[in-house]
């Protein structure tokens, strides 16, 4: 759910946009609560990205979109970055 969150955010103006067309089983509240981990985290996966691929060319102006846009660019042909990106490094995602 987190991967479809990210992604809709990507292709959306806001998270609550995102969270509200996808409606998840939990309450927006959690999802920045999730974010924010992720923004805490994000020189490491970025770190783990870059060692696998550079980073591709964004318009995105914040690091998080960006790091989304890497994520699906390393991992293009699953269906969900998030859990490959857990087994390729074997490392937590959100820490």
């Amino acid at each position: 759910m987190l991967w479809k969150l990210l992604c809709q955010w990507l292709a959306s103006t806001s998270i609550q946009a995102a969270a509200q067309r996808l409606s998840p089983a939990f309450p927006l509240e959690t999802v920045y609560h999730l974010l924010a981990r992720l923004r805490h985290r994000l020189d490491a996966v970025r770190c783990r990205l870059c060692a696998r691929q550079k980073a591709p060319a964004s318009s995105q102006s914040d690091p998080l979109r960006q790091t989304i846009e890497h994520l699906a660019a390393v991992f293009a042909s699953k269906p969900c970055a998030v859990s490959e990106f857990q087994l390729s490094f074997q490392q937590p995602f959100l820490g």
